[in-house]
């Protein structure tokens, strides 16, 4: 994962505020969803839009454009139930940016997850994220690209703990990263069973489990 920011360019910006009642007007958004809405959040803008007349870049039916989301934060964090409901109202891929106050100096980190676009309801991966920036942090231009899929791809990448294989598209990161977190949580798990579990030979029985676990999850990073 690499920790940066883009400088979105200008002819992209479109700055419109979007109440939280249009969020939860285009999507089922539960009581507790509502109340995270408006604990967590101050403000939500629709900083940029990166489409084919914006980016001079021609899209797809998957990634038709590419809409940057600004969350200004109430506390020190948005969770992501509140990205998500977001992400099911929108019908474009976003990436988001939030921003919080900390001892006055504002910082801001960029959110996304892999959104997938179909007849149905858009499916979502888990979100990835970088660290958060101080306010004053140097944008870096966004990477080259000849369509808005592939600049999707690439500014999804550094977002993922684990690198893209050589012809690997970006469904198949975010498969493999879920495979990942899964058997991480599995290592974990058999680690303290192992740690606790009193019989020798369960403990055999144990460790040979954790060894294949282990085994699999390198082959997946």
């Amino acid at each position: 994962m690499t920790d940066i920011l883009y400088r979105w360019p200008e002819a992209a910006r479109f700055g419109k505020r979007v109440p939280k009642e249009k969020v939860y007007e285009h999507g089922t958004v539960s009581s507790a969803v509502r109340e995270k809405f408006i604990n967590e959040v101050q403000r939500i803008t629709w900083a940029y839009k990166l489409a084919e007349a914006t980016m001079n870049l021609p899209g797809t039916p998957a990634v038709p454009e590419i809409q940057v989301f600004t969350i200004h934060a109430k506390t020190d964090e948005v969770s992501d139930a509140v990205l998500g409901a977001i992400d099911k109202a929108i019908p474009f891929p976003i990436i988001f940016e939030i921003t919080r106050r900390s001892a006055e100096q504002p910082e801001t980190r960029t959110v996304a997850a892999h959104k997938q676009l179909g007849a149905g309801a858009p499916k979502t991966s888990a979100y990835y994220s970088t660290g958060w920036h101080s306010g004053n942090t140097w944008r870096r231009a966004l990477p080259a690209a000849i369509t808005l899929p592939a600049l999707y791809a690439a500014l999804l990448q550094p977002l993922t703990p684990i690198t893209a294989r050589p012809g690997e598209e970006m469904s198949e990161v975010a498969d493999r990263l879920a495979t990942v977190r899964k058997l991480e949580r599995e290592v974990a798990a058999l680690e303290h069973k192992l740690r606790t579990e009193p019989q020798f030979n369960r403990k055999v029985e144990l460790r040979r489990t954790l060894k294949t676990k282990q085994h699999e999850l390198e082959q997946q990073r």
